[in-house]
């Protein structure tokens, strides 16, 4: 999700474009609600029930007719993920403007955790495996990973940064902390850490 630029420090922000939404192509009506019964199959019933069989079901058409506008399941799984990078690019960049507590760096992990957290299997699609970047819409993945290079202006910090963001998410939905732990504690911690490790690299 985070991709180095060539300098090694990332694209740069530019002014007016934290808000700007990610370029995609327009997906015809039955593409778009294809995608939209995928996605409500997938958060509702998780990843193994999302078939073509199932889909077309509950489209109300033969599971034929799908393949029309879709090649193969992957090539629907990809729109998928091309909408979780829209909605979390498109969260995290607000975050970085909001004026709420915290560094930018607290409200950008505060952000992430609770998009994958309120949409687990469409985080786990998004993040679980090798990603086809052929499939995505041109800029799509740096657009939604800017604000990690933002908050801390080089791109191996950046990647750290959302590496150790995405393992305690999965951690977390995986239930793998123990019961008594104080979750929003540990966050806080992983941020001022960061926040010290990005003041250390920009003195240095």
């Amino acid at each position: 999700m985070v991709k180095p630029g060539p300098d090694g420090h990332g694209p740069a922000l530019l002014d007016g474009e934290v808000d700007r939404p990610a370029a995609r192509p327009t997906r015809s009506a039955r593409v778009a609600h294809a995608v939209d019964a995928a996605r409500r199959i997938l958060e509702g019933e998780g990843a193994d029930a999302l078939t073509m069989r199932r889909l077309a079901d509950e489209m109300g058409i033969q599971a034929p007719s799908l393949y029309k506008h879709f090649s193969s399941k992957a090539d629907l799984e990809s729109l998928l993920i091309e909408d979780a990078l829209v909605d979390v690019g498109g969260a995290t960049h607000r975050a970085l403007h909001d004026p709420g507590e915290g560094s930018m760096i607290l409200r950008l992990l505060v952000t992430y955790r609770a998009y994958a957290l309120a949409h687990p299997n469409l985080y786990r699609l998004a993040t679980s495996g090798p990603v086809v970047r052929q499939r995505l819409p041109d800029g799509l993945e740096e657009w939604a990973g800017n604000p990690w290079f933002v908050v801390t202006g080089d791109s191996c910090l950046a990647q750290a940064l959302w590496s150790l963001a995405h393992g305690m998410v999965i951690l977390e939905l995986d239930h793998r902390y123990p019961p008594d732990s104080d979750l929003d504690g540990t966050w806080r911690a992983a941020a001022t850490a960061f926040e010290r490790a990005v003041a250390v690299a920009s003195a240095s």
